[in-house]
């Protein structure tokens, strides 16, 4: 099992893994664009595949939908019509402005052209998709071994999801920071969200959390090589102080969140119970400090 959990350092895919993020920004919003608006921008998310990366079908109109895929074994973008018709384009390096002009090209061809904001968000110091030519970085290597990582926390979150009866977001991965992330609800409103995020106006936020979360996943930023996190919106009184499970997890002030180094998790013996013990008793830290009706809500 060990053997399934790749190392995933940061300084070594750094590079590889900006580039990565705005390319699936892009893609991203071309789904965003097209779509209407679901609770808490469901609407906006990518999943997993059985080789990397999808936006499921976007409707192109009557009788007609497409969906991109990013092959990240093979290191190919498909776009993929209902009809049959297929474009695609190689991951290979090459900057954000070019992927930016080929997806746009490619879509253009099969007559389903889409505009989008090109600003980057949640990023600081973005650079507008279309002119971007600093980040060019793609190591194949470093893409698929990313996506081996989110292959074996998916199943982990999924059985983690499984366990709740309550409202709960699909197993899904934003692209904002590239976090795979699912969410529990109490169901109950939430205060307005105080804080923004870069190119993000406080409407992203206030839709986000709407009502109140306990909300967990993994980010592969930060040092070393990334985090499971698991947080609170809004956050309970003595939250912070409850037991985090496994010791070598934590709350983290600068983030406002507990977190498991993924480095601890790929070395456990069994990095799946880890993890899960992580994720429940976090939750379980949300749900009794601020009184959710557990009873109603778990299965």
């Amino acid at each position: 099992m060990q053997s399934s959990w790749p190392a995933l350092p940061v300084e070594w895919w750094k590079p590889t893994r900006d580039t990565l993020t705005l390319w699936l920004q892009v893609v991203g919003k071309v789904r965003i664009a097209r779509t209407p608006l679901v609770n808490h921008w469901w609407n906006a998310p990518l999943y997993l595949t059985a080789r990397g990366l999808t936006t499921s079908l976007i409707p192109a109109g009557a009788g007609r939908s497409f969906a991109v895929d990013v092959d990240l074994i093979g290191h190919r973008l498909e776009v993929l019509t209902t009809q049959g018709e297929t474009r695609g384009l190689d991951l290979a390096p090459k900057s954000v402005a070019q992927f930016y002009t080929e997806l746009s090209e490619a879509l253009d061809s099969l007559g389903l052209h889409t505009d989008i904001w090109p600003m980057p968000v949640e990023l600081p110091d973005a650079i507008p998709f279309d002119v971007d030519t600093v980040h060019a970085d793609y190591d194949p290597e470093a893409a698929t071994t990313f996506f081996r990582v989110l292959v074996e926390l998916e199943r982990v979150f999924t059985e983690f999801r499984a366990r709740f009866v309550g409202k709960s977001s699909p197993v899904h991965l934003f692209w904002g920071a590239l976090d795979l992330a699912t969410t529990r609800f109490s169901g109950r409103p939430a205060p307005p969200h105080p804080d923004g995020a870069p190119h993000c106006g406080p409407h992203v936020m206030h839709e986000a959390y709407s009502h109140e979360v306990s909300s967990c996943g993994y980010w592969p930023g930060g040092d070393g090589e990334g985090f499971v996190y698991s947080y609170a919106y809004p956050e309970p009184d003595d939250y912070r102080r409850q037991p985090p499970g496994p010791p070598a997890a934590r709350y983290d002030e600068e983030l406002g969140e507990f977190v498991l180094p993924y480095a601890e998790v790929r070395s456990a013996r069994d990095p799946d119970a880890l993890v899960l013990d992580f994720l429940q008793h976090t939750y379980e830290a949300a749900a009794n400090t601020g009184r959710w009706a557990r009873s109603a809500l778990e299965r």
